[in-house]
């Protein structure tokens, strides 16, 4: 990889403030769609879970209907059975004969009844089943409903936003590709520890951007000076003097709005 430039440190400083001008744009965009692409992502998900349980239940009418199937077989064939069993007793030879085929012919009629009743039990499961087929089904295409109205209202928002992102990472890389690794792993720490992702600030009226606590007048003229890096002991931010902030603010603006 290719050794960055040594650059001065008001460079470093105005590229540090640069980056945090873009960076804190990016943050806006971002900010903008809220909560937006996780409601999109847990919708999607929902509706899948709910397509997979819809699915099971289909599988499980099928099943049922096979099932259905093989005991309406059973039934015809034990009616077959029963008609032939007719025919022997009346051609039998003796009492041993008979019973034998009586029994058979009892065994074949309990074998319908059960048939019967397992049909009877399938079908009523098949009802229940049918009837939370028909729930999931109004549940997800009201889930669909709510998800197309919130990627349309995303979509919107991306259409408007997506193409000055886009540009404005190109730059934050652009940006961060002039400053060294420590400095620039440090303002990463910094963004990722602070509410607003501020970790490069202007000094105004005496106290870093967004603080209270007053700047010793000394360690006001060494930021002044930009001379070496200075953080604020209270917030841990990188601190610039607010002439520099100023003329920064103006140069990224109109590199921002020139995008």
């Amino acid at each position: 990889m290719a050794k960055k430039k040594e650059i001065s440190v008001e460079e470093k400083l105005r590229a540090l403030f640069d980056l945090q001008i873009i960076d804190s744009r990016i943050d806006e965009i971002r900010n903008v769609r809220g909560e937006l692409p996780l409601e999109v992502e847990d919708l999607d998900n929902e509706i899948q879970g709910m397509s997979d349980k819809l699915e099971k239940l289909n599988n499980d009418l099928a099943e049922f209907d096979t099932s259905v199937k093989a005991f309406k077989n059973n039934i015809e064939e034990a009616k077959e059975l029963i008609t032939k069993y007719a025919d022997k007793l009346n051609n039998v030879r003796n009492n041993r004969e008979y019973n034998s085929i009586v029994k058979e012919e009892e065994f074949q009629k309990l074998e319908i009844e059960l048939a019967e009743k397992k049909i009877k039990e399938i079908k009523a499961k098949t009802e229940l089943k049918k009837e939370t087929i028909e729930t999931l089904n109004a549940q997800i295409a009201d889930k669909q409903k709510h998800l197309d109205a919130k990627k349309n209202e995303l979509d919107e928002i991306m259409k408007e936003t997506e193409k000055e992102e886009t540009l404005l990472i190109e730059q934050s890389s652009k940006f961060e590709a002039k400053i060294e690794d420590r400095l620039i792993n440090a303002y990463k720490r910094i963004r990722s520890n602070v509410k607003n992702g501020l970790a490069v600030v202007a000094v105004e009226r005496g106290a870093s951007g967004g603080s209270f606590f007053t700047i010793p007048p000394q360690v006001q003229m060494e930021i002044a000076s930009r001379q070496k890096i200075i953080t604020d002991e209270y917030s841990g931010r990188i601190l610039v003097d607010a002439e520099l902030a100023e003329e920064e603010k103006t140069k990224i603006t109109k590199m921002i709005e020139a995008l």
